[in-house]
């Protein structure tokens, strides 16, 4: 199952994050399918790739619950 979510990068307690179709089973860290974007928690600002997520949205990738919580901000609908 293919799932919407964080990857981490930056340095030691300096978190940043991109937005990647992962699956399920696949480390935090490890190999991503495709990034569609980035989180910074710091400065509180994200980028997104609004045409690629919808399509990977329609094909059934489910986001996690922060990578929603994003979406929503973004004013991506989701349907649960």
């Amino acid at each position: 199952m293919l799932k919407l979510r964080l990857k981490r990068c930056g340095r030691k307690k300096r978190p940043f994050y991109r937005i990647v179709v992962m699956n399920n089973k696949t480390k935090r860290d490890g190999k991503a399918i495709e990034q569609l974007g980035y989180y910074n928690p710091i400065t509180k600002t994200f980028s997104l790739n609004r045409l690629r997520t919808l399509e990977r949205l329609e094909q059934g990738v489910i986001p996690t619950q922060v990578v929603k919580n994003l979406l929503q901000k973004a004013d991506i609908q989701i349907d649960n």
